[in-house]
């Protein structure tokens, strides 16, 4: 709809109407370029609530609404992930619990998302629940989904005749054998901040794991991204802990950042991503805008972390007290 000629930009709403419109003029007029290879992203933070699933199906919905093709796979037993992307995952659906514990190929349970013809989802049920017990005492416990991945990717019967660009794995708010597996299948981990208070504490506990990982089981691993969400640019705080975390971690750090949205908040319980659901909202172009820099980035960033200054630093965090 073409704007009135009398249209008033002075007030805060009206410039960020018109800002948001220019934004998503330049998206749309750009194209993006497939990646060389395969990239597969695993989606962790063992804090809740920081915005992990929904930076999860609000990226791999960017991607492809911008014509790449993606993979979710829904690791979460809440199955958040699920939902918002449009797919049954109802008690009894065949899921990733099916891959994980019965051992059934990926193409028996991956679904078409009603979002976009290009995105495909694995759906999480509530038979995940008790995966983290069942998986203890089973063979390779720890690269299962690894093994099912690699599979689905090379299996030319699999909807997946053109490969996938992205694959992203929304792990549960924890470290346990769930997220074990997501990181052994990753080769790359994006963790989402909340510009928070204590927005750090507990990322020691992470990137130590994700060593692990990458000592033990899967040595190409690398946290390659983290992606600042619910920023308020009005506050000091949010713009002091966005400055904090790029000085513990520059290289990873977006310039993107995700700002806080009713739109974004709203958008699962309608079956559907900010980017479908409300395409010119400003949670949906951060998330687009986020995706592209991703795309841009490349996976080679670097892998040292800083993490010796950072796990001091967070380890003071830590002795600050939980955050609920």
């Amino acid at each position: 709809m073409n704007e009135p000629l009398n249209a008033d930009h002075s007030t805060p709403l009206a410039a960020e109407l018109l800002a948001n419109a220019q934004r998503k003029r330049q998206l749309d007029g750009s194209a993006v370029a497939r990646p060389a290879d395969t990239r597969i992203f695993t989606v962790a933070n063992q804090k809740g609530g920081v915005g992990k699933t929904t930076s999860t199906v609000n990226l791999a919905a960017a991607f492809a609404r911008d014509g790449l093709k993606v993979l979710v796979i829904d690791a979460d037993p809440q199955g958040n992930a699920s939902t918002a992307l449009g797919v049954d995952h109802r008690s009894g659906v065949p899921s990733v619990y099916e891959v994980l514990i019965e051992g059934s190929p990926i193409a028996d349970v991956v679904r078409q998302s009603p979002e976009f013809p290009e995105l495909w989802v694995v759906p999480a049920t509530l038979d995940l629940s008790g995966a983290e017990i069942e998986l203890v005492n089973m063979v390779s416990r720890e690269t299962r989904l690894s093994r099912a991945l690699t599979a689905f990717i090379g299996d030319p019967s699999s909807p997946n005749v053109d490969r996938f660009d992205y694959v992203f794995i929304d792990c549960p708010p924890s470290l346990g054998l769930l997220t074990v597996n997501a990181f052994t299948a990753a080769s790359e981990v994006l963790i989402p901040i909340q510009c928070e208070y204590y927005a750090l504490e507990g990322l020691s506990q992470l990137i130590k794991t994700v060593d692990l990982i990458k000592a033990h089981l899967n040595p190409p691993l690398e946290l390659s991204t983290i992606l600042l969400t619910m920023y308020d640019q009005r506050t000091n705080l949010a713009r002091q802990v966005a400055d904090e975390v790029r000085e513990h971690f520059p290289a990873q750090t977006l310039n993107t950042t995700i700002p806080r949205s009713v739109r974004v908040s709203e958008a699962p319980s309608h079956g559907k991503t900010v980017v479908s659901y409300e395409p010119s909202s400003s949670g949906s172009l951060a998330y687009r805008e986020a995706a592209r820099e991703i795309n841009l980035r490349g996976s080679d960033l670097q892998p040292d972390l800083n993490a010796t200054h950072t796990r001091q630093h967070v380890g003071l965090n830590n002795d600050q007290g939980a955050h609920g």
